[in-house]
């Protein structure tokens, strides 16, 4: 089964603890502080792979988990970073924060990266907090927490060419007798549920890689139908193969229904160039219409080129049409590769409420801070005090009427609040 759209949790690694240690020597009894650092855990980045051309790896494997850093030991060790972990996606995979919806990124070129989860930095030991005033200090940092999101990765096929036409129209036939594609054929309307991928090779130096897209019925750009999974991947191509059923009713007014649909869903779709085939001339019902609708085609100034998937007739020429309309077709930049995204916000705000008996204090740089602290260290209770007294939190539960002896939740911490 093709998959092309996925939602994977990611989880960068937290950082390694920071080590609270005195330099022990013979000779020396006080021989200073020499707590290591702790190591950066693990980002979780996605990279393109241009072998890959679906998402079906992820159906299996929803979570993504980066490890956490090594904590720092003594003699000013530092522990080691936890490597990154790569996840290869398929070209023209799109990532969206599947809470916010915002796009993070649109990954396209091989070997084209995205960090999607940053991994939390290392604790610092207790040597950085040495000063002419405390030079044996009891403080250190836990490693900062790694990040989590919920993704949703959409996959926009990647081919020269797109094969668009009413469903039944005959795509999948021509794609079969122009490549080693397999696509599923039958008689019946949207056989083709699934993007199909062929490479047809016209001769040594030159050959096109096309796209069987699933048929378009009217209302797809309003998702409809197969609407959007049909558009979604069309929107890759640079050239359009337009299939018209030769056993339709009304050929034209089925060419006139396909282009109205990809125009108001992108109306960069219907600029495209179009080589318009009509297809199954090898049976004579069809043949029938053919010279009054080539006709017709002829005074909008379009060529219109009879072919048979079946027969195979004409099918060379179709794909010679579609390689010098390639030639020619402007090439768009992709764009540079996006950084990380998270919609703006002030790290050093909070709020303060009060859920049944328990206040509750949330913010981005107060709860990373809690999670950092060792709460069994003296000096880095103080330096979180200094911190919550730094950023107004204080205050801001006396406003609220915090009384002795309650309990503040910060992150995964509850604190009992002395005045």
């Amino acid at each position: 089964m093709f998959i092309d759209s996925v939602t994977i949790t990611v989880e960068s690694g937290k950082g390694g603890d920071g080590m609270v240690h005195m330099h022990r020597e013979k000779y020396r009894p006080r021989g200073g502080p020499d707590g290591g650092d702790g190591g950066r855990g693990g980002s979780v980045i996605l990279q393109v792979v241009p072998t890959l051309n679906t998402l079906n790896k992820f159906q299996h494997n929803e979570v993504f988990s980066a490890e956490n850093g090594k904590n720092g030991g003594p003699s000013n060790r530092s522990g080691k970073s936890a490597p990154d972990l790569i996840i290869p996606v398929p070209p023209g995979t799109i990532v969206y924060d599947d809470e916010t919806t915002q796009l993070l990124g649109d990954l396209i070129d091989p070997g084209q990266t995205l960090v999607v989860a940053k991994g939390g930095r290392g604790g610092r030991g207790n040597q950085h907090f040495a000063s002419s005033r405390n030079q044996m200090p009891l403080t250190g940092e836990r490693g900062e927490p790694g990040e989590a999101f919920v993704l949703r990765l959409e996959l926009k096929l990647i081919a020269d060419v797109g094969l668009v036409g009413m469903p039944n129209a005959g795509k999948s036939s021509f794609l079969a007798a122009t490549t080693k594609a397999t696509p599923k054929i039958a008689d019946y309307p949207f056989t083709t549920l699934e993007p199909n991928l062929g490479v047809a090779v016209m001769d040594e130096e030159n050959s096109i890689v096309m796209a069987d897209i699933p048929g378009l019925i009217e209302g797809a750009h309003e998702g409809i139908g197969l609407g959007y999974d049909f558009l979604r991947h069309v929107q890759r191509t640079r050239v359009l193969i337009h299939v018209l059923d030769g056993l339709s009713e009304d050929p034209y007014e089925d060419f006139l229904t396909i282009n109205q649909e990809l125009e108001l869903f992108d109306e960069r779709l219907s600029r495209l160039p179009q080589i318009v085939v009509f297809n199954k001339i090898d049976l004579p019902d069809a043949a029938a219409k053919f010279a009054a609708l080539q006709a017709k085609f002829a005074q909008e100034g379009r060529e219109l080129l009879p072919i048979s998937a079946v027969a195979h007739t004409n099918l060379k020429a179709a794909l010679w049409k579609a390689h010098d309309a390639l030639k020619n077709a402007p090439i768009e930049e992709t764009e540079p590769e996006l950084p990380v995204y998270r919609a703006e916000e002030d790290p050093k705000a909070f709020t303060v409420t009060k859920e049944d008996d328990l206040w509750v204090v949330r913010g981005k740089i107060i709860e990373r801070a809690a999670a950092m602290t060792f709460w069994d260290q003296p000096g880095s209770v103080r330096r979180f005090q200094r911190l919550m007294t730094g950023l107004g939190v204080d205050k801001a539960l006396r406003q609220a009427g915090i009384e002795e002896g309650e309990t503040v939740s910060i992150g995964d911490y509850e604190l009992e609040w002395q005045d």
